[in-house]
């Protein structure tokens, strides 16, 4: 089985490089199964009910969230119905929707768990790792192959999760920072790995917003609209082959397509 794993999306540049990339992988019977990190999707902050169908139909089986799940206030209610859309799976408790799905696909069934780092991000976060071990109970019903994305700051927390759950995951990715690692590999155990899938956006600016703002707000301190930038725009993640009776992965491959105008 083959997955494709996709980094941040940033902004309508972003939603349209991973409809025309997605689209042709999935046309060529490159990809068996999309899973899209998709938390900046909405102008760079969250991501709505209608910008999420928007990306399921370009080819996504599977939206994960992160820090700024909450910032677009229809998702509160449209999470509830979708549950192909993922918030962290160690959010406060009492927040709507969930943080894990198994799909099942011809190929067999898939889980995918989305969690947040606590290491420099917000507080009120429950601890990945704990609540990682309690989904991965041997009577949960999940899947042979199963993909985490941890959304985190540090990258010695996503080393740290990799490692904690080599052998008993098909996949561990990192998310939020926007830059695209070069350290995919498969773990001892069979787990395959990047600390950061990296930015399906505008490259050309900071983090796939304009420039000039970023550069003011650093140089003077003062408050700037960071509208997305919209230059060099690519899609950015991790394409992994997964033996689907056993949920070992056999190859990891990192994807940059830069998408033309």
């Amino acid at each position: 089985m083959r997955i494709l794993i996709v980094g941040d999306m940033v902004g309508s540049p972003g939603r349209a490089a991973f409809a025309r990339v997605v689209g042709q992988m999935r046309q060529k019977g490159e990809v068996d199964f999309v899973v899209a990190n998709a938390e900046n999707a909405a102008g760079g902050r969250g991501i709505t009910g209608p910008l999420a169908r928007e990306i399921l139909d370009a080819g996504a089986d599977v939206i994960t969230l992160g820090d700024h799940a909450w910032d677009q206030k229809d998702l509160v209610t449209f999470i509830e119905k979708e549950p192909r859309v993922l918030r962290p799976a160690n959010s406060a408790p009492g927040c709507p929707g969930r943080g894990w799905i198994s799909v099942d696909t011809p190929g067999g069934r898939v889980t995918v768990l989305s969690v947040v780092g606590r290491v420099f991000m917000a507080p009120h976060f429950d601890c990945p790792f704990r609540t990682v071990d309690q989904v991965l109970k041997p009577d949960a019903g999940l899947g042979k192959v199963i993909i985490v994305d941890i959304h985190a700051e540090a990258t010695s927390e996503k080393i740290a999760l990799g490692r904690h759950l080599d052998g008993r995951v098909s996949a561990v990715v990192g998310t939020h920072t926007h830059v695209q690692t070069s350290d995919e590999t498969i773990l001892p155990k069979g787990t395959a790995y990047l600390t950061d899938l990296g930015m399906t956006g505008p490259h050309d600016g900071v983090l796939g917003r304009e420039l000039a703002p970023v550069l003011k707000r650093f140089i003077t301190g003062l408050p700037s609209p960071f509208d997305v930038a919209t230059g060099d725009v690519r899609l950015e993640g991790l394409l992994v082959t997964v033996d689907a009776e056993t949920g070992r992965a056999q190859k990891v491959k990192r994807v940059r397509e830069r998408v033309e105008k």
